[in-house]
């Protein structure tokens, strides 16, 4: 079937939870796909940030067809060999010292609040100790309970009432986060850099003064890692760069080089507080996931890509601003770190990603008006050139 084809069957049987652009994906490789009808793709969207090794990186594929042909799924009643070693190697890189495995990053940041509220009750011995502080324009999910950790109003619309025992504070603001602690407080939920919400990136000392604040007030601080760890900013996890560790942190995306996956990651006496039955996931962390972030997770490490995701986020950083000082009619601020970086434009951006689709360039719209580059690790300088010279074309024709 052609593209058109797939579409009109989609349109029938697919419900309407997504405004999908006109496009039917079936091949891809590195930052490259290809359609139904045979047209290619520069691909700077990523799958939002989940394929940072490129599509069918081959050690991916290899270790998903090897595990495949072995065992693709058995209970977590059971150990899981290639569990344990991703949890491993998770645990080798960070400050954590156990995982639990899931299939999302919902999933993910649903089993920190969990844990988080439980951890606190049987710490402090106050079952009062419940609440958590998030921030506004964040973004943690779209389940019941991180639609209600989520600070914006338009994700949580039409699904009130929204779970109870969150309080929303500005992002990059640690005078209004120790304003709004209180005896129910238990945790502060954030993101290192606010994707959803325009590619935000706080101030230097931001996070030291949040942690002061929890360490003061006895709150765990929860790291939402799942669209800026795993190298997208040039370290493993973005928190490296302000210096500040969580006591939880989570994690999905690109975890396993585009297997549906995803991790909670926390210290010992924290983890302590989930026992045999307080949590679970059936498929989370089963033998064909676990494999794959092996393999994605070793790949990432040992090419170098960290390296090269601060280099190329460099480059595509200084080609973004000279774009700006081109269109300054157009463009306000370039911003992010790594290759997690967003072109805040005076004008929506929808138009802008449409005319890119048909131009053959990936590009993603966040927080109406900011264009968000978050493509693959492996871009190389040539690929970002010829997205500059497209997008550079199209913000000329908008300009006119």
């Amino acid at each position: 079937m052609n593209a058109s084809q797939w579409i009109a069957k989609a349109d029938k049987y697919i419900m309407k939870t997504y405004g999908r652009y006109p496009l039917v994906p079936v091949r891809g490789e590195g930052c490259r796909l290809w359609d139904a009808d045979g047209k290619e793709y520069l691909d700077f969207l990523a799958g939002v940030a989940v394929n940072n090794l490129g599509h069918c990186h081959p050690k991916v594929v290899a270790a998903l067809q090897r595990q495949a042909a072995e065992l693709i799924h058995c209970s977590n009643y059971y150990h899981i060999p290639s569990q344990i070693e991703l949890a491993e190697l998770l645990c080798a890189h960070s400050f954590a010292d156990k995982a639990f495995f899931c299939n999302s990053g919902a999933e993910a940041n649903e089993a920190a609040i969990k844990l988080a509220r439980k951890y606190a009750r049987e710490k402090h011995g106050d079952a009062e100790r419940y609440e958590i502080i998030t921030a506004l324009a964040s973004f943690h999910g779209r389940t019941m309970a991180t639609i209600s950790a989520t600070g914006q109003e338009k994700v949580q619309k039409f699904f009130d009432p929204l779970l109870h025992g969150f309080r929303y504070v500005p992002f990059d603001d640690a005078d209004a986060l120790a304003a709004a602690v209180t005896p129910q407080t238990c945790a502060v939920m954030l993101e290192p850099i606010q994707g959803e919400g325009g590619v935000v990136v706080p101030s230097a000392d931001y996070f030291r003064r949040v942690r002061e604040i929890c360490d003061r007030h006895g709150l765990l601080l929860i790291f939402d890692e799942v669209q800026v760890g795993i190298g997208r900013t040039g370290k493993l996890f973005a928190h490296e760069h302000f210096g500040v560790f969580p006591d939880i942190m989570t994690l999905a995306k690109a975890l396993a080089g585009g297997a549906p996956i995803g991790a909670m990651l926390a210290r010992d006496e924290i983890a302590a507080a989930f026992s045999p039955g307080t949590h679970g996931s059936t498929f989370g962390g089963n033998p064909l996931v676990t494999a794959a972030g092996v393999a994605a997770l070793r790949a990432i490490l040992e090419e170098g890509l960290l390296n090269r995701a601060e280099e190329m986020g460099e480059y595509l950083l200084g080609e973004l601003e000279r774009l700006q000082a081109k269109h300054p009619s157009l463009v306000r601020e370039v911003r992010g770190i790594g290759l997690m970086i967003g072109m805040e434009l005076t004008i929506p951006a929808g138009e802008i990603v449409l005319k890119g689709l048909d131009r053959g360039v990936l590009l993603n719209v966040t927080h109406d008006s900011v264009l968000r580059f978050v493509p693959p690790l492996v871009v190389t300088k040539q690929e970002v050139n010829e997205m500059i010279a497209i997008l550079d074309g199209i913000l000329e024709e908008t300009n006119r």
